[in-house]
């Protein structure tokens, strides 16, 4: 099965896929190549398009042009070589989510979960290239041994979710929050309110989740890590994704009366004092906007064509969506529920489009296709390109290190405390 790479060409040169059918992507920019967006404030063509960007978001330097004019072929041949010139010096973390050509490099694939463990399992790596996005990276420096270095390939390579969260904003909520609520437990030693964050954050929110008793939590984790939050507190704040955490929630059984949404732009989150009063979970005003494309027609539409379909979606997309779904789950649970089917079966999921045409190359004995028929990746995922990734390794082979990405002390040590109950809290089988 052709890329998505290969596939978004075809659609700009032919308006078809690599099987001969119509087929469009949501921007034409998509073909072009990551590089001519370096240095401009946007998180670039796809999912994310139009987000708003936060000023003062890192932005990638000028890739060298000895990158850019490289052929695919020449940048695979690069990467190898110097994989091999660093041997067990460095190691490479892949994310589920990022392109076909750079995944074929990964010493380790996975979710976000997944490879923050994988990051604590090479202890004698000097150096950790984390082909993901900036959240990630930090991660992974907070969780690293002290002589570790840890590389984000193109530093433009963000995450729209993780910036509709910034520490000011919650900060002015957590106050907001203290003065309605107090900050004395209950007769059960509950305190009032205990912070949830996506690992979809900054590392500087994970700080505050472990300065005020909180904690992190993934996709495959989110019910587990709320269970331990009900019993340390009355009512948790989660954010910044709204989605997961309604649909966590409610799966727990938490009313959605009790899920007042917090708006950072006004006063209270734009609740009643008494809605907060009553809330089992604040909702933070955030979403993925590769979740968001997902739809209850997509489902309708998946079902009428194909029947007996098993439709599988993530539980970052809306509630509906998820409602309407067959089940709904992490990456990890999408890729292990194709895997574990012993029968052929059409799938149709809600995820980001590149681990769904991996997952359909992989299993060809099933039919497997994204809900979404409009080919739209995740816009910052899609930053990261064989070109940048030769450029950090072969700069490790002369003995530079680019793209460093460092958490302070100060905050990767109140971090550090919030991951690790995170990594405590083990998914529910």
């Amino acid at each position: 099965m052709a890329s998505v790479d290969t596939t978004i060409q075809l659609i700009r040169t032919t308006g078809r896929d690599a099987a001969g059918k119509p087929a469009e992507a949501c921007s034409p920019a998509l073909a072009k190549a990551p590089w001519e967006f370096d240095g401009v404030l946007q998180y670039g063509p796809g999912s994310s398009m139009g987000d708003v960007i936060p000023v003062g978001s890192p932005r990638q330097g000028a890739l060298p042009v000895e990158y850019q004019r490289a052929s695919t072929e020449e940048l695979h041949a690069r990467i190898r070589a110097a994989k091999q010139t660093l041997g067990d010096r460095v190691v490479i973390l892949g994310h589920f989510y990022q392109r076909d050509e750079i995944v074929q490099h990964a010493d380790f694939l996975g979710d976000s979960f997944q490879l923050a463990n994988a990051a604590q399992t090479v202890p004698n790596a000097e150096a950790i290239v984390f082909c993901g996005v900036h959240f990630m990276a930090e991660t992974a420096d907070i969780l690293a041994q002290p002589h570790q270095q840890v590389i984000l390939p193109n530093l433009a390579a963000g995450c729209s979710m993780a910036d509709m969260a910034d520490i000011d904003s919650v900060e002015e909520c957590w106050a907001q929050l203290e003065a309605l609520y107090g900050t004395e437990p209950d007769a059960d030693g509950r305190v009032p309110v205990i912070p949830v964050t996506y690992m979809n954050s900054s590392a500087a929110l994970k700080g505050f989740c472990g300065r005020h008793g909180g904690i992190v939590c993934t996709s495959s984790n989110a019910e587990t890590v709320l269970e331990w939050a009900f019993e340390r507190g009355q009512r948790v704040l989660f954010f910044p994704d709204q989605h997961l955490g309604r649909n966590t929630a409610k799966k727990m059984g938490v009313p959605l009366e009790a899920m007042p949404m917090w708006n950072p732009r006004k006063p209270l989150g734009g609740n009643a004092g008494d809605d907060l009063l009553s809330a089992q979970v604040i909702l933070w005003h955030g979403f993925c906007s590769v979740h968001k494309r997902f739809t209850v027609d997509q489902i309708d539409q998946a079902r009428a064509e194909h029947p007996g379909v098993r439709v599988i979606v993530h539980p970052e997309c809306p509630m509906p969506v998820v409602d309407a779904a067959d089940e709904a789950g992490s990456t990890d649970y999408i890729r292990k529920a194709v895997a574990a089917a012993t029968e052929p079966t059409t799938f149709a999921i809600g995820t980001e489009i590149n681990m769904v045409n991996r997952l359909a190359a992989e299993y060809p004995q099933h039919e497997i296709f994204c809900l979404d028929p409009v080919v739209c990746p995740c816009s910052t995922m899609y930053r990261i390109h064989p070109g940048y990734l030769a450029w950090v390794l072969e700069a490790l082979v002369a003995g530079e290190t680019l793209n460093r990405i460092e958490v302070p002390a100060t905050v990767a040590a109140d971090a550090r405390v919030a991951l690790q109950r995170m990594l405590d809290a083990k998914p529910k089988a």
